[in-house]
């Protein structure tokens, strides 16, 4: 099922400013101002707008590994073919409007090494015959090829998507889309040493020679649709993403019970001089057998999707101690879809649209858990009961800049380069007051302790625009800190006052685990 939204939502007209900024629609006119403005609206595009992103496809790499090889870098010689399938449901987005490509916006593909390859053998092992320098093999099972920023001096990277190490600029590139089948092509790109590849392999006078190609064939999949007339966007509708999850279907418990199905993303949507201002995407399910109630406000009965990240980093793997190093305020959830990302949905005697119904999935992108006007204080919920007033999303009296009321994180806590090795916890929740209602009600059918779900996360780029790769699938109902536990730390659950006020986490790190006493004990964040 599609979700429309009306124009109202800021979202759209974001979407479509960005657009005409960076890639406009429509020509500019040489005529007179007056001349211009009369005709503005008659050259205003109206037409359909897609943003797409690449469900699966396969990159293919020529190097010339002995002249990457050699002391100097003076002429091409065999080339070596790398195999890399790309990450399923990899945000590297393109818009397409009217089945027409309009170029792509900063995101990444992560880059699967395939079957064994001449003279290579096993993917990212070096054959006797043949040697890839030390930080490209160590590298190779982590690559991305991504879509930088405007004013980078290139296009595309390839990078290590744990560290952000560039170690090629790609140049010399053409775009191909063909719309019945829904394909992008990027051939004839050459791949070009960087300055920090070729410092890293001793010759810094080899940044910007040119040793290989690259070619890229990806199936697209679109995320939103915007209807446009006269460049005014109509509606928005953001189909379900294909194949984004393989979960089991879920048995549904009694009760209702939301919890967070899938992690889309972590995005940057901002930034100030120091930090910046991130949005999680998010699928919500129905994993309960009674429908969710969600009426958007001014009603008071729907849920609250707050947001957190978090920093796993130090000691010698890396895992040393867990951060939490941002949070957001909450979106209000405001209509259902009756989606299929969870498993089988069941409308059955449902009222959709104002009730998620049993089994059924509704998505959030990370442009609408982020949108500023959109997302209310935490200050004004109560995080067991789910309660609030129907004034939680007011905004007088404040303005926004690009970090407001989003995920606010320093950019000191994210520039690979002073985080090195680190990874990265995306973390949302569903609160709603009807869960809390039922457990009064239904003791013995109570689902409203399982709400919290997170996904792993590495970061590239920077010092001021960064990019979310995702790392793992979503783990579904647990808390981010329960990634710390994965790594040897034992996590209880305490409820100080059953039935009046939630649970905490308490972690046990032992202490043979932690090289500082300053990291042994306990941790105790609530959720």
């Amino acid at each position: 099922m599609l979700k429309k939204i009306l124009i109202g939502l800021t979202l759209s007209s974001l979407v479509l400013l960005g657009i005409t900024v960076a890639t406009p629609l429509w020509g500019v006119s040489a005529q007179p101002a007056s001349q211009t403005a009369r005709s503005a609206v008659a050259t205003a595009p109206t037409g359909t707008l897609q943003k797409m992103i690449v469900e699966n496809g396969s990159v293919t790499m020529d190097l010339d590994l002995n002249r990457l090889n050699a002391s100097t870098l003076r002429r091409f010689n065999d080339l070596t073919t790398l195999h890399f399938a790309t990450g399923a449901n990899s945000f590297f987005p393109v818009l397409v409007f009217n089945n027409q490509l309009r170029g792509p916006i900063p995101g990444s593909m992560a880059l699967i090494p395939q079957n064994s390859v001449a003279g290579i053998g096993d993917a990212g092992v070096n054959a006797p015959s043949y040697s890839l320098p030390a930080s490209l093999g160590a590298s190779l099972k982590q690559l991305a090829v991504e879509k930088l920023p405007s004013g980078q001096g290139t296009d595309l990277a390839v990078r290590d998507s744990n560290t952000g190490f560039t170690f090629f600029n790609i140049q010399g590139h053409q775009y191909d889309y063909d719309p019945a089948a829904q394909s992008l092509a990027i051939t004839n790109g050459k791949l070009v040493v960087s300055k920090e590849f070729a410092q890293a392999l001793g010759r810094p006078s080899d940044a910007g020679a040119v040793v290989g190609t690259i070619s890229i064939g990806a199936v697209m999949q679109s995320i939103e649709i915007t209807q446009v007339a006269n460049g005014e966007p109509q509606s928005v509708v953001m189909p379900p993403m294909q194949h984004a999850l393989n979960p089991a279907t879920p048995a549904l418990v009694p009760g209702p019970d939301v919890i967070v199905g899938d992690i889309e993303d972590v995005d940057q949507q901002g930034n100030n001089a120091t930090q910046v201002g991130l949005a999680i995407g998010t699928d919500s399910c129905n994993n309960g057998q009674e429908p969710v109630d969600w009426f958007a406000l001014p009603d008071t009965d729907h849920p609250f999707i707050p947001q957190n990240l978090y920093r796993m980093s130090g000691g010698a793997d890396n895992n040393e101690r867990l951060e939490q190093i941002g949070q957001s305020w909450g979106k209000h959830a405001f209509l259902a879809l009756e989606d299929f990302v969870c498993g089988t949905c069941n409308t059955s005697g449902c009222e959709t649209g104002t009730h998620l119904c049993p089994g059924c999935s509704d998505p959030y992108v990370s442009g609408l858990n982020g949108d500023q006007d959109q997302i209310g204080s935490r200050a004004w919920v109560n995080p067991f009961t789910g309660s609030f007033p129907s004034t939680a999303n007011d905004h007088s009296g404040h303005s926004h800049d690009g970090v407001s009321h989003r995920i606010l994180v320093n950019m000191t806590d994210l520039v690979p380069a002073g985080n090195p090795g680190a990874t990265y916890y995306g973390e949302a929740a569903y609160i709603t007051p009807h869960e809390y209602a039922w457990c009064q009600t239904h003791p013995g059918e109570c689902n409203m302790f399982n709400n919290f779900s997170y996904k792993k996360f590495t970061v590239s780029g920077g010092p001021t625009n960064f990019i979310f790769n995702q790392a793992g699938n979503t783990v579904r109902m647990q808390a981010a800190i329960q990634a710390w536990a994965d790594t040897g730390a034992t996590v209880t659950q305490v409820e100080p006052d059953p039935g009046n006020d939630g649970i905490f986490g308490r972690m046990t790190v032992p202490s043979e685990m932690r090289d500082s006493a300053a990291h042994r004990g306990m941790l105790t964040p609530a959720y």
